[in-house]
């Protein structure tokens, strides 16, 4: 049975507020692209059956937001403390840990663990973009499955898209 991995980077942080890391916000960008990214998985009928995400603010704010856009309940997203500052053993046994009843999970976390995680999980392998970022801020890679979660391991997924803010048009 198919399942789908939607990897989504939060979106663009505001470093004009004094923040520590973990507490640091979007900024009007970082919000735009977020509501943009939700809009696009809402028109392409990619509503996830679970969201889990890093408990940073900028990371839950971006879930919160693709959520709202896709006139989900923000009940439905889980918040895990490995999803921050993560390696990707951690972001494996997370996504291990998945209910075999979602069939599509949305990721929402940082840079480099979901890049990272990327690279290790769709064959064939990625080649680096010119400005050698898998995921800039918001972007989505949406990911095919053929493994039940808990099984899941390394060059288990085909890479169906990655999806940029910037791509997508204003609404």
């Amino acid at each position: 049975m198919t399942r789908e991995l939607l990897i989504l980077r939060h979106g663009k942080s505001d470093w004009t507020i004094q923040a520590d890391d973990f507490d640091r916000p979007l900024n009007s960008r970082g919000r735009r692209s977020a509501k943009r990214i939700g809009q696009w998985l809402l028109s392409r009928q990619l509503v996830p059956d679970c969201v889990i995400c890093s408990p940073a603010l900028r990371a839950l704010s971006t879930a919160k937001r693709v959520c709202k856009a896709l006139g989900l309940d923000v009940q439905v997203l889980e918040t895990d403390a490995r999803l921050y500052e993560a390696a990707t053993t951690s972001l494996y046994e997370v996504i291990r840990e998945v209910p075999e009843v979602a069939r599509r999970v949305l990721l929402v976390g940082h840079s480099p663990g979901l890049e990272m995680l990327l690279a290790l999980l769709v064959q064939p392998s990625l080649s680096l973009p010119e400005n050698g970022k898998l995921l800039p801020t918001a972007a989505l890679a949406h990911v095919f499955i053929q493994k039940q979660w808990a099984d899941l391991g390394e060059k288990d997924g085909a890479l169906i898209s990655i999806i940029r803010p910037k791509s997508l048009p204003e609404s």
